[in-house]
């Protein structure tokens, strides 16, 4: 996908926001948009753990599927509301809840936080798709890990990072990855097809300050990139 602008799409572990990282890592993204007065930044904040139990109460009292997305989406954007209040003058004040509202922030404002939009959607695929929408220049993924291996590191210790694959590639690492609410974790098979479809550079890395500023101008940090044959 070709890029028609400075705008990055930054994918952020909901497991930040209740971390030490949370404010050094609004620092990186605001020295970054400081560095590059070009730059603009589509975040999308995930729900993370707080996420994941409230989803648990919600399935003990008998709740569907659909239900336990919105109580995810619901966190993912108090998440993404307390990144815009952080970033002051930087973001906009209210969290958008359609493409069509982020579009039109985007066009005043250098940084648009997001949470979830839609009910089976990952906040990986609305990264994804906001690339897409945006014609963004790149999609980082921010997690929890440090790139992809070629088995769980935290399982094995023979476990090797990958520096470069491709999205076919990625599914056979990944394997069945649950589609269930609150267990999408590193890229699921739908922000993979988005990415696919739209050759959308795509960078998996770390979820720590030096590395999302390093990648948010334009240079990676260890991590592992998504390539096209």
């Amino acid at each position: 996908m070709k890029s028609k602008s400075e705008t990055l799409v930054l994918k952020l572990s909901g497991s930040l926001f209740f971390s030490e990282d949370f404010q050094s890592v609004v620092k990186a993204i605001i020295n970054a948009l400081s560095k590059n007065p070009d730059l603009k930044i589509v975040v999308i904040a995930g729900g993370g753990a707080k996420a994941r139990e409230y989803i648990k109460i919600a399935t003990n009292s008998g709740a569907d599927q659909a239900t336990l997305d919105e109580i995810g989406i619901m966190v993912s954007r108090i998440n993404a509301m307390i990144l815009a209040v952080t970033l002051g003058e930087y973001s906009q004040a209210r969290v958008p809840e359609t493409l069509g509202t982020l579009v039109d922030n985007l066009k005043t404002t250098r940084a648009v936080v997001m949470g979830g939009l839609h009910p089976g959607q990952s906040t990986n695929a609305v990264g994804a798709i906001i690339a897409e929408k945006v014609r963004a220049g790149r999609f980082i993924n921010a997690t929890d890990v440090d790139g992809v291996y070629t088995k769980d590191p935290r399982k094995f210790k023979d476990a090797r990072i990958i520096d470069k694959l491709t999205t076919k590639e990625l599914e056979k690492v990944m394997g069945e990855e649950s589609m269930q609410a609150g267990a999408y974790d590193l890229m699921d098979p739908v922000a993979l097809k988005l990415v696919e479809r739209s050759r959308i550079d795509t960078w998996i890395i770390e979820c720590t300050p030096k590395v999302i500023e390093s990648a948010l101008l334009g240079k990676r940090v260890g991590g592992t990139e998504i390539v096209f044959s």
